[in-house]
């Protein structure tokens, strides 16, 4: 670089030229990026993919950092450097190679675990976890390759990250216990994003994320909830999206012991297969049913409707429409829905 230094005090005009080559092959790739880009982005739309998403993102930077390094390589090969400036030119470029393809390939990583992960059959389900350790591998791999161009060791390194890795292990307990915690949590894929959750300590809700320590689940009052990935790991966790979506729902009606069962039971049945054509999110398969159980109550004959639903969240919206029904065409039909009675018999003493 010093007779860089010594060209621009001495005879600056030998660097116009140079420079003005590494600005124009710099705004080249500026100007090939945009027109890249904007072809990618039509044929995405006219195909509805997504590839344009992914290469976009991974390319965005690499393509400038290339545009500098060939930018930066014609300018060179024009000037008459020595062997040593040239060597340390070269040596540059090659890091900076090296360091590009990491990054794009890095990015390119994560884009498909991000987009294209949910259709490999039976790979680990999406999240920032798996993003992670997609892009993080990359990494790891870039790194050794570029401390080998180096001349580094990478033995060595190995060997002192083996004997402090106990001590990290040690200090980040806790830490790494949410780490592995998340990654056994994916690779089972027992708990996925979207899922509806509920844990044997309450917290309930649709699973948003599975980061390296936490798990965030989205409330039905929206708000988030953050579980500890070892906390999930160890929780007794219902999900209401396995094995499929759709679960059974039971509406318990009472009516009198005056009404006749067979009449109460034909009803139920006709308002139920009715509203599983009108109510969004009641499923007519499985066709709905209606049992005289659990039976005999104190004041009431006690039926049980059982229907089945799209999804967890729409049995509300179904018990609400459902009972409205049931409710209407027992008033229709004159059925008594009784309230809880006593007989009380009092007996005097003789001669009382």
């Amino acid at each position: 670089m010093e007779s860089i230094r010594q060209m621009a005090l001495h005879d600056p005009l030998r660097l116009v030229a140079p420079l003005c080559l590494l600005l124009i092959t710099v705004a080249a790739g500026f100007l090939l990026r945009r027109v890249l880009f904007r072809a990618l982005h039509r044929w995405g739309e006219r195909n509805s993919s997504r590839v344009d998403t992914v290469l976009t993102q991974s390319l965005g930077g690499p393509i400038l950092i290339w545009s500098l390094m060939i930018g930066i390589y014609f300018a060179t090969e024009t000037l008459d450097l020595p062997d040593r400036s040239t060597r340390l030119i070269e040596r540059t470029l090659v890091i900076l190679t090296i360091l590009s393809l990491t990054m794009m390939a890095s990015r390119l990583a994560g884009n498909l675990v991000r987009f294209y992960g949910t259709r490999v059959q039976g790979a680990m389900p999406v999240t920032t976890l798996t993003q992670n350790l997609a892009q993080l591998s990359i990494v790891l791999v870039g790194i050794l390759v570029l401390l080998h161009q180096l001349g580094v060791s990478v033995t060595p390194i190995l060997t002192a990250f083996g004997v402090g890795g106990l001590a990290v292990a040690l200090a980040l307990q806790d830490t790494l216990s949410n780490l592995f915690a998340g990654f056994y949590v994916s690779v089972a894929g027992q708990v996925r994003p979207g899922d509806y959750i509920k844990l044997s300590t309450g917290e309930e809700g649709n699973v948003a994320d599975i980061t390296w320590r936490s798990t965030t689940v989205r409330a039905p009052s929206n708000n988030l909830i953050i579980i500890p990935n070892a906390k999930l790991a160890q929780a007794i966790v219902t999900n209401y999206f396995l094995p499929e979506r759709r679960m059974s729902l039971s509406i318990p009606v009472s009516v009198s012991y005056s009404s006749d069962p067979d009449q109460v039971e034909r009803l139920l049945l006709e308002v139920a297969k009715t509203a599983a054509a009108e109510v969004p999110g009641l499923l007519a398969e499985p066709a709905p049913s209606v049992q005289l159980i659990p039976g005999f109550g104190d004041s009431a004959l006690n039926f049980t409707v059982n229907c089945n639903v799209a999804e967890f969240v729409a049995q509300y919206r179904v018990q609400h429409e459902l009972r409205k029904r049931i409710l209407k065409r027992l008033r229709t039909e004159q059925i008594e829905m009784p309230f809880p009675t006593r007989t009380v018999y009092l007996r005097g003493e003789a001669g009382g």
